[in-house]
């Protein structure tokens, strides 16, 4: 039995994560926006950037190949080292918000004209194996993995800008 997914039903779900993802960032002051708790951790704009290269580069072509395509490799990323090669902690944080939304916008677009997708096709990289819905959950995932870091960070800046004042009373995180 092939699978079904509530495609619809997703799809709102990534235009709702996308506006959370922007009401997470906007607004954050330059240095918020650059900060990193560590060199080992990303900032809030380097967080944003990512996003947006995954929804161009990763999930939606990823997605594309496995639908459309599906004997052609994927094509290579390395998100890790993309963040300091493309320069992701020196770009404006509301352009890059911008290009988010405007390729979660095509992407939106580009899952809303699929016509019977098969959900069931599998792809083999030597990394990973998976079926096109594998690989639509994880891009709904991946959001809200994101959402979490964001979450964290502006917690983390918060608390060491609030130092050394208490903040046991709002409870423990």
């Amino acid at each position: 039995m092939p699978t079904k997914l509530d495609l619809e039903f997703f799809s709102r779900q990534m235009v709702s994560h996308a506006e959370a993802i922007d009401r997470l960032a906007r607004g954050v002051s330059d240095e918020q926006a650059c900060w990193k708790p560590d060199s080992c951790s990303w900032s809030i704009l380097e967080v944003i950037n990512h996003l947006c290269d995954e929804e161009r580069e990763d999930f939606r072509a990823r997605l594309d190949i496995m639908l459309h395509n599906n004997d052609t490799p994927f094509p290579e990323i390395d998100p890790e080292s993309r963040v300091a090669a493309r320069g992701y902690n020196e770009r404006a944080l509301a352009k890059s918000l911008d290009d988010f939304a405007s390729e979660r916008r095509a992407s939106i677009r580009w899952l809303a004209d699929l016509r019977d997708p098969n959900w069931d096709a599998i792809h083999e990289q030597p990394n990973w194996r998976g079926t096109a819905a594998d690989m639509f959950a994880s891009w709904v995932a991946h959001d809200i993995l994101h959402m979490r870091q964001l979450v964290r960070l502006r917690w983390r800046y918060t608390m060491e800008k609030l130092d050394p004042h208490k903040t046991d009373y709002a409870g423990s995180w």
